[in-house]
């Protein structure tokens, strides 16, 4: 009995280490196989830089189809945002600008941070083009109270109320008349049309009556000598005068008078507390025959 115990023990550790042997072999033989495969495929991949690439592509698509699907959220914000912003702090403007910044800011209740691009790139215009960067935003004023989004009952747009389709041909370098809604290209039209009708009319006021397309007309309804109320009291502020009123003494002004279609103001935001009357009413008040012909001759000849 015991011989056969003994028997049937040795059988069984020939038979494990039999196996532990074979295991010992064949996982041996198969990393000797598996790095013999890798030599080989490094060397393909080497010699054949197309399947790498292929490889690479497939290995990518593998990975990028078990990646779980996030589902976007609808309300997500684009991070490009502030590429496309017009604004700035006024704290990091000149003291002369920022104190513009802030005075046009309390008396057109716009924000200062809009104000201060456009009032760092009216400083920027008027010393390119010899121009007081204080008319530019004065004429800025009158004509849309700072909303770069303005538009007449005849196609003035913009924060300088520039007729598109007159001046369309101004705007194909900035990409084309969609750009009149940017404030800065509408802000750079509008000063070179500013500058053709002063070296057209010899001096600023009568510029100014051809920039609103009253230069054939007796009266332009006050508008240049709007004009050039806000803008001495934009020198004033620039100048650092601390007491210049944001809102109108007295009685308030007349309305424009817009004399040419091409010209014509929006009046889409109060200055102060004023209310301003709309260009449609301004037009009726002034609507006669003989000036209508007149607004149409000026439209003719491009301002």
């Amino acid at each position: 009995m015991s011989k056969a115990l003994e028997a049937t023990a040795r059988g069984l550790r020939t038979f494990g280490s039999d196996v532990v042997d074979g295991f010992f072999e064949i996982t041996h033989n198969g990393f000797a196989f598996l790095g013999l495969a890798t030599v080989f495929a490094v060397v393909a991949l080497m010699a054949r830089p197309d399947l790498r690439a292929s490889g690479e592509q497939h290995l990518a698509g593998w990975l990028d189809s078990r990646k779980p699907v996030v589902v976007p959220d609808a309300t997500a914000l684009d991070v490009t945002a502030i590429d496309r912003t017009t604004a700035a702090s006024p704290r990091d403007l000149p003291s002369q600008q920022a104190a513009v910044a802030f005075w046009l800011s309390k008396k057109y209740r716009v924000a200062a941070e809009p104000l201060s691009v456009l009032v760092s790139e009216a400083y920027s215009l008027g010393k390119r083009t010899k121009l007081d960067p204080t008319l530019i935003l004065a004429i800025m004023a009158v004509e849309s109270s700072f909303n770069p989004f303005a538009q007449s009952h005849v196609g003035a747009q913009g924060l300088m109320q520039v007729m598109t389709r007159v001046h369309v041909d101004k705007y194909e370098s900035a990409g084309g008349s969609l750009t009149a809604f940017d404030p800065v290209t509408n802000m750079r039209v509008g000063v070179k049309v500013l500058q053709e009708c002063i070296a057209r009319a010899g001096s600023l006021e009568a510029g100014l009556r051809y920039y609103v397309g009253a230069a054939n007309l007796e009266d332009d309804g006050g508008y240049a000598g709007k004009v050039l109320a806000e803008h001495e009291r934009l020198r004033l502020v620039a100048g650092g005068v601390k007491s210049v009123p944001t809102t109108p003494s007295g009685s308030p002004p007349a309305a424009t008078v817009r004399a040419q279609p091409a010209r014509s103001p929006a009046a889409t935001l109060p200055i102060a507390s004023t209310p301003t009357k709309t260009v449609s009413t301004e037009v009726a008040d002034a609507g006669h025959a003989a000036e209508e012909a007149q607004r149409v001759a000026a439209l003719a000849s491009g301002y």
